[in-house]
């Protein structure tokens, strides 16, 4: 390798390191995304040193030609849509800084992506996920019946919250203070907004930590404690345990997760009537454009119901 291919990357490497701080700086950004961007901007670097490029000299068209090379490799075009908003956010952080004086990235159009409608749970699923989840109590005695106890109150509080998975195993014993119905939660970007918590939800917590403290809690800060590094329940734990449940109780597994749950919250909530805005501030959405995507899940049953029902929609 040529010694002034060295300099290009290295002088891209110090580019995305730059852009990186702006975004954990200026914009909250998470450890976890910031990883990812580093992973997708430093294969874009990549890729332009090995045409004989860098970031400060790109153009419209290296940029069509990695996007035409991510295609012929078989990246799903949700991936493809996730490196070119990373390559974009670069470069238009390269041109706010005034480090070029040219944006490549605004000749390139983004590929038009559907967004696929949420997978989600009817009420009865619902109901039958949790009578499992609750009759699991009653035969099991010790540390067996604290965890069953503890997977009842994950499903309560997830069902009435619609909280992020993240943020539900990351909860602390103060944010659920006996006298308050509602809980402070810390979300992307550091943002925090309250979150009501049902009457039922609020007994299942505290049944939950009756148990715990009855089996020699140890004082950890955590409302759903673990030995593991952490010191909380992990994602991946919560949802194995959730598709052992589904299993026990009749469903797919392959069709529940704690993902699935949260969006069975937002949508039967505005199925019930709610208000789009009050459901956007629960679930933590910065865009309403991404709780909307709720509103067309009836739509599309609808719709659905009557290409299958209605005899002016049968061929023949």
């Amino acid at each position: 390798m040529r010694k002034s291919d060295n300099n290009d990357k290295s002088r891209d490497g110090r580019l995305i390191e730059r852009f990186l701080e702006m975004m954990s700086a200026e914009r909250g950004a998470a450890q976890n995304t910031l990883a990812a961007y580093e992973r997708d901007l430093s294969d874009y670097a990549d890729f332009l040193n090995a045409k004989g490029s860098g970031l400060a000299t790109a153009k419209p068209e290296h940029i069509k030609n990695y996007l035409a090379g991510l295609a012929e490799q078989g990246l799903k075009s949700s991936s493809a849509a996730r490196r070119l908003s990373a390559v974009r956010q670069l470069h238009n952080f390269l041109y706010g800084e005034g480090i070029v004086k040219e944006n490549p990235a605004t000749a390139v159009d983004a590929p038009r992506l559907r967004r696929p409608l949420p997978k989600v749970m009817t009420e009865d699923d619902v109901t039958r996920l949790i009578e499992v989840a609750s009759a699991r109590i009653g035969r099991l005695k010790g540390k067996a019946r604290v965890k069953a106890l503890r997977l009842h109150c994950l499903l309560e509080l997830l069902y009435a919250s619609g909280l992020r998975v993240s943020e539900l195993v990351g909860l602390k014993k103060q944010a659920l203070a006996k006298a308050s119905q509602f809980i402070m939660v810390k979300g992307k970007g550091g943002r925090e907004r309250l979150v009501p918590v049902s009457h039922k939800a609020s007994a299942s917590v505290l049944a939950y930590l009756d148990a715990l403290k009855q089996e020699g809690d140890d004082g950890s800060p955590w409302l759903f404690p673990s030995h593991g590094e952490e010191g909380h329940l992990t994602r991946q734990h919560f949802a194995l345990e959730l598709k052992s449940l589904a299993a026990e109780a009749g469903l797919s597994p392959d069709r529940i997760s704690p993902h699935v749950l949260r969006h069975a919250f937002a949508s039967h909530l505005l199925a019930g009537g709610a208000d789009l805005r009050a459901v956007q501030q629960m679930l933590g959405h910065a865009d309403i454009a991404t709780t909307q995507i709720y509103t067309h899940v009836q739509s599309d049953r609808l719709k659905a119901a009557v290409e299958a029902h209605h005899p002016l929609s049968k061929s023949g």
